[in-house]
């Protein structure tokens, strides 16, 4: 017998401030997901006063304070959580940037593993406005994210969400012609996702929805969001094998409190 699953992915923008504008509180109490995956919470596990009573917390914070980070929050106990790369992989792909950062340890990564499939959620690296990562991002961090998720899929089918920050097509942004080569919308950053499409996995937002209008992030400047100006770079990516078994892929512009909407699928397992 199947059960149905809502899972959603929110880029937060600061786990504190959503939680102190309410915004996470009525978000949980009207969508009330069973597994919600978080990026850019900005903060170790106890800094935001937060109780969701029927959900475990799991998170993994960046290093340096205030930064990054990614946690989920799941009514359905996983069998484990792996934080970050695995070592081996962080060593092959070399996430030391030109600052010498270790964006490895940038609380970036995180996977659950459920009897039925791997979920991640990933908050990658941004190239810059000066495009001083975007090296880093092509030539490292794509191709180890990648590897890493085709690893997890040799034991069972993978979905993997989160803020991408890359807008894949010119659907996926209001304004492609003078963003094309500015971060986000790179030829490099862009065959980047399009390599893990050629691998095998689903944009799963693009089986229901084709064309542009669909965002999931606004600039602050020029009341982007009330236009909808906006890029769609928050993501749901699935293997192939579970095409059959996603119901729906939905962006909820309508709710606040980020930069960022949420965005969710509906899975049978």
């Amino acid at each position: 017998m199947s059960k149905t699953l809502k899972i959603y992915s929110w880029n937060v923008n600061g786990i504190r401030a959503v939680v102190r504008k309410g915004a996470i509180q009525e978000f949980m109490e009207k969508h009330q997901p069973d597994i919600l995956c978080l990026q850019e919470t900005k903060a170790q596990q106890g800094q935001a006063v937060i109780d969701f009573p029927g959900y475990e917390e799991f998170w993994n914070s960046a290093e340096r304070p205030g930064y990054s980070g990614t946690a989920i929050f799941t009514k359905i106990k996983p069998l484990r959580i792996i934080n970050g790369f695995p070592e081996d992989f962080a060593k092959k792909y070399n996430f030391i940037d030109h600052k010498t950062v270790d964006t490895a340890k940038e609380g970036r990564v995180m996977a659950a593993e459920f009897e039925k499939f791997w979920l991640v959620t990933v908050y990658t690296i941004n190239a810059k406005d000066d495009l001083s990562r975007l090296p880093l991002k092509y030539e490292h961090w794509d191709p180890a994210f990648l590897a890493y998720v085709r690893e997890l899929e040799e034991s069972k089918p993978v979905i993997f969400c989160g803020d991408l920050n890359v807008a894949h097509t010119e659907d996926d942004l209001a304004n492609p012609k003078p963003n094309r080569g500015k971060k986000g919308f790179t030829e490099e950053e862009r065959k980047g996702f399009q390599n893990m499409i050629d691998a095998g996995f689903i944009d799963t937002f693009r089986m229901f929805k084709q064309g542009n209008g669909f965002y999931t992030w606004w600039s602050n400047f020029a009341n982007s969001r009330a236009r909808n100006v906006g890029w769609r770079i928050d993501y749901f990516v699935a293997s192939g094998s579970l095409k059959d078994k996603i119901k729906e892929a939905a962006i909820h512009a309508d709710v606040l409190g980020s930069d960022h909407c949420p965005i969710s699928i509906t899975l049978d397992v």
